[in-house]
This record gives C-alpha cells, sequence and structure tokens, in this order.
C-alpha cells in the first residue's frame, strides 16, 4: 500500500503512477482537507478512472469522496470540541448542549482553526482506493467510533437521500445549508442514484473493537461487475443459512 501523506504534487504524481503500473493499492491520509487535499484526491481519483477509461465518472466520484471525507473530519470536530469543553458525548444532556455549540463551528473556516488539535488528539482522515478494471472500491475512515444518536440520525439521513428525485430538489429545500451535519451523506446518496449507481453500493458503518467508523463506496467500471450485495443475496439464497449466520461468513469471506 502506497500512502500519501504530507508530499508534493510533483511527489504524489511519481507515487500514483508507480503504484499503478503495479497494480498497488492508493492510501491517502489528511487531518483536514485542505486546497492541497482536495487537489490530491482529484489527482488520484482521476489516475484511476482513466487508467480504466471511465473519466466519465470522475466528477461524481472525487465529489462523492470529498464529501465524505469531510463529514468523517467533522465527526472529528465533535470530538475534539466535546473533549475541549468538557462534555461526555454518551451524555444525553451534554450532547445536546455539546451540539448547539458544535453547529456554530461547522463553516469551514471554523473548522480550520481545529487542525493542529485533529494532530495532538490524533483524529485521522484515511481514504483507500482498491481499484481493479471492473470495480472501484473507496473507504474513507476516521478513527471515532459512532454512538447511538449519530446511528439513528445517519439512517434519517440515508432516507432522505432517496426522497429526492435529483439534486435541484435538493438543494431546493436546503438552499446552503449543506454544512449541517450529515448533509454530505444525503448529497453523496443523490449523487450516486443520480449517475445510476445502486444505493447500497454506499455503506457506513463502525466498527468497534477498533474504534472506527467507516464509509465505503463501490463503484462498477463495467456492466459485468457483480456488485457485493448481489454476490450476498445469490451466496445466501444458496446456503441454508440465516441472513444473520450467512452474513458473518460473507464477510470473512470478502474481507
Amino acid at each position: 500500500m502506497n500512502i500519501i501523506s504530507g508530499k508534493s504534487l510533483e511527489e504524489v504524481h511519481q507515487i500514483v503512477d508507480e503504484a499503478l503500473a503495479g497494480n498497488k493499492v492508493l492510501s491517502v491520509q489528511t487531518y483536514y482537507l485542505s486546497d492541497y487535499g482536495e487537489k490530491v484526491l482529484n489527482l488520484v481519483t482521476s489516475a484511476i478512472l482513466n487508467k480504466f477509461n471511465r473519466g466519465d465518472l470522475i466528477d461524481i466520484v472525487y465529489t462523492s469522496t470529498k464529501e465524505l471525507v469531510i463529514n468523517a473530519t467533522k465527526s472529528n470536530l465533535k470530538r475534539v470540541l466535546f473533549t475541549k469543553i468538557g462534555l461526555d458525548l454518551n451524555n444525553p444532556d451534554n450532547y445536546h448542549e455539546g451540539m448547539l455549540k458544535f453547529k456554530d463551528e461547522l463553516k469551514e473556516a471554523n473548522i480550520r482553526k481545529y487542525k493542529e488539535l485533529f494532530r495532538e488528539y490524533k483524529f485521522t482522515v484515511t481514504v483507500t482506493f482498491y481499484y481493479s478494471p471492473d470495480v472501484l472500491n473507496i473507504k474513507i475512515k476516521n478513527n471515532t467510533q459512532l454512538i447511538p444518536q449519530e446511528e439513528e440520525r445517519i439512517r434519517e439521513k440515508f432516507k432522505k437521500a432517496v426522497s429526492y428525485a435529483n439534486l435541484f430538489d435538493f438543494y431546493l429545500e436546503h438552499g446552503d445549508d449543506t454544512e449541517g451535519a450529515g448533509m454530505g451523506l444525503t448529497l453523496v446518496g443523490i449523487l450516486l442514484n443520480q449517475s445510476g449507481i445502486d444505493k447500497h453500493q454506499f455503506t457506513l458503518y463502525s466498527n468497534p473493537s477498533y474504534n472506527e467508523t467507516t464509509a465505503r463506496i463501490e463503484i462498477p467500471l463495467t456492466n459485468e461487475y457483480i456488485t457485493r450485495r448481489e454476490r450476498f443475496e445469490n451466496g445466501w439464497k444458496s446456503s441454508g443459512l440465516s441472513r444473520e449466520e450467512y452474513r458473518d461468513v460473507f464477510d470473512d469471506a470478502v474481507r
């Protein structure tokens, strides 16, 4: 795996070219997505998709990835803010108080000032690109675990994502409110849906064992590709197991 962090753009170009030549996994790590970080994400995304003649997907994939990195950074911001003002994220009263302060800090200019605290508390966001001629899998991971209130909000965001017919309807209702917590998840769902990519190929889950949360996008690059969800359904139907039992087997098999 080639990890891109703190490199010049010229060095990034070289790393990406060498990785693609050897079909190696690429990973980008950041504390805060600066203009430079956006250029790196765009560079990596474009290089991979152009390698497989799918330049038509660059805008959708880059925008979705960027939104999920910003969302993960906001999650880290919440942890830093709660720690800084001495509030317990798991205490309902503290959570309500902290969320009021958190919403005041969501503008990009405010988030930027927390960069050094992200570094101090070791709150990173890692974007990893796994690819083949048939599929591009992107995982955006931050080293915090979702709490129940956040999981509930995320479920609502996923439901909302399928309720909009298009991006115009989304912006008509929300205007400039895209800085709101979780709005990026709704936007990504709409973007993928409008591109003909099944919403089930965008997932977000926490891993308590590693204290991390991962957003995952599965982008088919050919019509012949069988998605992870389709493979699960096909395997489960012939397994004789319950969905829960087969999910454990399936997860082990594809990990």
